[in-house]
């Protein structure tokens, strides 16, 4: 998230970052590790500002329910489905007021209103959802002046009981790397989960980051729509589920190493690898025709390439430097894809979120 509070005193607005998940998803909701890091290219924005009711502000297009036509209502839903953010908004108030209570942090009776921008591309896989509501949660601990209270270890489990509240299904990983910025290593074994409720977060030198390419639809409409089985035969003890996420896992602790030394070449193959799990324990119906396309549009030209998150959205290392990357433009602009370089943002912990880590 951005720290930053606008220069007047009564208005407060965060900035939350995309994320890209480089390596070990979608092993965090199965104990496991992984890299990420906050996408600088694309940002939701919440605005708060005092006021004597509460009040949450729909957004002029992402919550518009006038249209200009049935066809216009249609298309829309079409493309950008039912919802918009004034539910996400809803949702973390909900949840920031309760576990408040439960913790027993006072909070005054001071009302306010709260809107919402975003540049994040819909159905990506870059976690625009969660944006909206990490970047209403910081706007809310400024509000209430509670940051301090709320320790920023326990940040990403709020932003997901948010969305699970709304029945969306996902794990920490994603709310991490937006609570924190920048590169984080991260690990979720079972153990850690138990006893501290998170796993164990450490941020590391964007710095230690190759060049990196993102690589997405204008329409990814046509993306894997068949209900995944992976998560009920992990709890039913499939081995092979099993022994696979425990790959993944392994792949996120050995790309620390890699990228700690800047062994490219270790990161290029870690990259693909984590990427052939993924399909050989999801399969290519799950997956869906585009993505994998995106994956192997890069592929075909060398560069090493995998999902940002569930799919919508390809980060892409290319090892042969730039005659590589304009072969991959040459490619992505034949099949139809948006290829832009990466610009990983920056930590933005704050010295008040520093020092709850710290406590």
């Amino acid at each position: 998230m951005d720290s930053e509070i606008s220069s007047s005193s009564s208005v407060i607005e965060h900035k939350a970052y995309a994320r890209v998940g480089l390596l070990g998803n979608p092993s965090d909701v199965y104990y496991g590790r992984t890299i990420s890091f906050a996408l600088g290219d694309f940002w939701a924005t919440v605005r708060l500002q005092p006021s004597d009711e509460l009040v949450i502000t729909p957004h002029p297009y992402d919550d518009n329910i006038h249209f200009t036509s049935l066809v216009h209502l249609v298309n829309r839903l079409s493309s950008h489905g039912y919802y918009g953010g004034v539910r996400l908004l809803m949702a973390v108030c909900k949840i920031f007021y309760s576990y408040c209570s439960e913790n027993e942090i006072h909070l005054h009776t001071g009302n306010f209103t709260l809107s919402y921008d975003t540049n994040i591309p819909r159905q990506t896989g870059l976690s625009g959802s969660s944006a909206i509501v990490c970047a209403a949660l910081s706007c809310l601990l400024d509000f209430f002046d509670v940051r301090h209270l709320i320790k920023v270890e326990v940040r990403p489990n709020l932003v997901l009981a948010a969305e699970k509240e709304l029945g969306i299904i996902a794990g920490l990983q994603d709310r991490v790397a937006q609570v924190y910025g920048g590169l984080v290593y991260m690990d979720f074994s079972q153990e850690h989960m138990e006893k501290l409720g998170h796993g164990i977060y450490t941020p590391m030198d964007i710095n230690l980051l190759p060049p990196l390419y993102l690589i997405y639809a204008n329409n990814p409409s046509d993306s894997g729509k068949v209900h995944s089985t992976v998560r009920q035969r992990w709890l039913d003890g499939d081995k092979f589920i099993i022994s696979s996420m425990q790959e993944v896992a392994k792949v996120a602790e050995e790309g620390r190493k890699v990228l700690l030394e800047k062994d490219y070449s270790k990161l290029a193959a870690l990259m693909n690898r984590n990427f052939d799990l993924r399909r050989s324990m999801f399969g290519d119906d799950v997956l869906g025709a585009l993505n994998i396309e995106m994956v192997e549009v890069a592929r075909r030209v060398g560069a090493a390439s995998k999902f940002t998150g569930s799919g919508g959205a390809v980060v892409v290392f290319c090892p042969e430097g730039p005659s590589q990357v304009e072969l991959l433009e040459l490619n992505c602009f034949k099949a139809g894809f948006v290829l832009q370089p990466i610009q990983v943002a920056p930590s933005c912990l704050n010295e008040v979120d520093l020092k709850t880590l710290s406590s």
